[in-house]
């Protein structure tokens, strides 16, 4: 069966801990509960001036922007994306989302189902 839906219509997950995330918010719209056993599809919300955590994981991430700037941190590096962008981050390379631009950054992050505990 076919499971379709709305983003906004998915309750928000509040990411801030006071300590290495600021102002984000997750949303899992696509994962067990809809019937997906292999990969999880979660839409991330970094409002300006929030960042995600600086953390690596043995699994791997698929990445693309759909709204807004902002910069990826990984080993060393700072690169600059925007809307319409996608990357990809690969086991166990340290990694952090931050807003740089001006208004909501989001993006589409896709893991494998075993990536979400």
């Amino acid at each position: 069966m076919i499971i379709t839906g709305k983003s906004n219509q998915v309750a928000a997950i509040d990411l801030a801990d006071g300590k290495s995330v600021h102002k984000a918010t997750k949303r899992v719209l696509i994962g067990p509960k809809q019937g997906a056993e292999n990969f999880v599809m979660r839409l991330f919300t970094v409002e300006e001036g929030g960042h995600s955590a600086l953390h690596s994981h043995p699994w791997e991430h698929e990445v693309f922007i759909v709204r807004g700037a902002g910069t990826v941190k990984s080993a060393g590096r700072e690169t600059d994306v925007s809307e319409g962008d996608f990357v990809y981050v690969p086991p166990l390379e340290k990694h952090q989302f931050l807003n740089s631009g001006t208004g909501p950054f989001e993006f589409i992050c896709i893991v494998p189902a075993s990536g979400t505990g």
